[in-house]
């Protein structure tokens, strides 16, 4: 083959492979997430049915997680789009650059590849509520007259706990001296309130609840709280992936005002109607897109649910007794790795385990492989403990015969030493696969999915059919993993070794 023949044959073969990244990269889901709040789960249904009306396909994460959560996701392609605003942009994830200006913080966006589009149309600034009768009570109009009040009880989002233009820095501008503050979900705040366990918490200026629980909100006098505008950001390369969709995104602009933000939330917290369908029904009426939507019945969720959860579990599992089995192992023939081992895998288990599913973000993005992977490690320290002491206590006896009849170390463990020990082993699977069930529903906070994902919609909207929906299950699964490994135990390990000293 000539030289020049060669050239041109690398040629086509580089243009055909560029060709199909192509094709490969313009046929990719348009991806979407949301925060955990209801108005951004409304916000993202509407952008799942425009970019479906528009002709692209969607892969759509509703209450995917917090601010910095979805930001990190969007700046490592995680996801493509979301909901956020303008205020928390400047305050909170840009705060270190102190941007004055739209402008300032459409070029530092633009410099991470993230476009910002314009207003959606309404400010959901942030506030501080009280029940009317108290705040009149006490003479409380204005955040400044907190101060007067030192034993106030606040409860506050926990975001807001700890966000730049949160608490920390409201307890400064105002000087505010009470003490007894504590972090809470943001709806379970609202009930706090109603039952008077708190006395103010923060709340989204759109929020529903301010009216249904009939709330004050206390006038911020000393304007610490900037002006929070609705917008989209997008990675800059959706443009050209997806331009069908994000012109039709951009007819959302300007077209929400707070009072028609406030009517859609109303909807879905007081009246019971689903994120999706209020969406759509804005949408028509808005826009008049015609957009259809079909939502899954309560057994295709909870089917859904199912395998995301029995995946969660399985494979974390199964990857947990590949090695877990082996280290403990290790541990009881090498006695100087012994106590590393064990406290390495103590010390994970000491972890938080929402912190643990946290950390994994930033290694492996959202969904299910971080959840999988923090599952994993939480399963561990059962499996390599109860291996370890399985061998450990086998009389020294048996061993001393099984080491007399000539046989070597592995023989040893494959035919006395693991088969007696097959007890206690199977009892650390056991247990950890029952923890692994329960601690699962805690990757629906990062987008896994599960069980956990109706427990958090439930929490969020007061629904405690949906807490239902997921918690139920959650302890029938275990109660079922508990009794297989009861039923595998009387399979596997013989029935001399099941019977117990005095049988």
């Amino acid at each position: 083959m000539s030289r020049r023949l060669k050239t041109w044959l690398a040629l086509a073969i580089v243009g055909a492979l560029a060709a199909g990244a192509a094709r490969a990269e313009e046929s990719r889901p348009v991806r979407i997430g949301t925060k955990e709040f209801t108005e951004s789960v409304i916000l993202g249904d509407m952008l799942d049915l425009l970019a479906r009306d528009a002709g692209n396909a969607t892969e759509f994460r509703p209450g995917l997680g917090g601010t910095r959560v979805l930001w990190d996701a969007l700046r490592t392609d995680r996801i493509d789009i979301y909901p956020e605003y303008t205020g928390t942009l400047i305050q909170e994830i840009l705060s270190s650059e102190r941007l004055a200006g739209e402008a300032a913080l459409r070029a530092a966006l633009a410099e991470r590849g993230i476009v910002m589009s314009r207003s959606l149309g309404f400010n959901n600034t942030y506030g501080v509520g009280m029940q009317k009768d108290v705040a009149s009570r006490l003479g409380i109009r204005t955040i400044s007259d907190l101060a007067r009040h030192p034993e106030l009880r606040f409860g506050f989002s926990n975001e807001f706990m700890s966000r730049g233009d949160g608490w920390p820095s409201l307890r400064d501008r105002y000087r505010l001296p009470q003490s007894s503050v504590k972090g809470l979900e943001h709806d379970l705040a609202y009930r706090g309130l109603a039952a008077g366990s708190i006395d103010a918490t923060d709340v989204y200026t759109t929020d529903a609840e301010i009216a249904y629980y009939d709330l004050a909100v206390l006038e911020d006098d000393l304007h610490h709280f900037p002006v929070y505008d609705a917008v989209w950001l997008y990675r800059a390369d959706l443009a050209r992936r997806a331009p069908a969709a994000v012109a039709a995104f951009r007819r959302l602009e300007g077209a929400i005002d707070a009072r028609a933000m406030t009517r859609l939330n109303a909807r879905v917290k007081i009246e019971r109607e689903t994120e999706k369908a209020v969406a759509a029904d804005f949408l028509r009426r808005r826009l008049g897109a015609d957009v259809e939507i079909t939502e899954e019945t309560w057994l295709q969720r909870f089917l859904r649910h199912t395998l995301e959860h029995l995946t969660l579990v399985g494979i974390s599992l199964a990857a947990a007794i590949l090695l877990a089995v082996p280290l403990g192992i290790a541990a009881f023939c090498v006695p100087r790795v012994a106590q590393p081992i064990l406290a390495v895998v103590g010390l994970i288990q000491t972890i938080p385990s929402l912190a643990l599913f946290v950390f994994m973000i930033p290694l492996l993005g959202i969904g299910g492989p971080p959840a999988v992977v923090a599952l994993f490690l939480y399963s561990l320290l059962p499996i390599v403990r109860n291996t370890y002491a399985g061998l450990q206590d086998i009389a020294g006896d048996i061993r001393e015969s099984a080491a007399a009849l000539g046989l070597p170390l592995f023989a040893r463990l494959r035919l006395v030493e693991l088969p007696i020990a097959g007890r206690a082993i199977l009892s650390g699977i056991k247990t950890s696969a029952v923890i692994n069930v329960g601690t699962a529903t805690l990757g629906a906070l990062i987008g896994a999915g599960g069980y956990g994902q109706p427990i958090l919609t439930g929490i969020r909207l007061n629904d405690i059919g949906l807490i239902l929906q997921g918690a139920v299950p959650s302890a029938v699964l275990a109660l079922l993993i508990q009794g297989a490994f009861e039923l595998l135990e009387r399979v596997i390990v013989p029935r001399g070794l099941r019977l117990k000293p005095n049988d």
